[in-house]
């Protein structure tokens, strides 16, 4: 399951938005924003992929974004 808080803090810590980000991932703010309250919608591994360079995220913070398995 996805962290979705961990998401948000490296957005802010990029000073990126939701939507600086579904603009260069080339999707609908909206749908972005139902992805982060996993609304229905969950991120392909291709999304991940798109985040992670748009981030520039590590390995370790995508796994830690991305595939946590304990997010309490």
């Amino acid at each position: 399951m996805a962290n979705m808080k961990k998401l948000k803090l490296k957005l802010k810590e990029k000073g990126l938005s939701v939507a600086d980000v579904s603009d260069k991932m080339g999707i609908n703010k909206a749908t972005f924003y139902r992805k982060i309250k996993n609304d229905g919608e969950t991120f392909t591994v291709g999304d991940i992929d798109k985040i992670s360079k748009i981030l520039n995220l590590q390995v370790e913070e995508i796994n830690d974004i991305f595939f946590a398995s304990d997010v309490a």
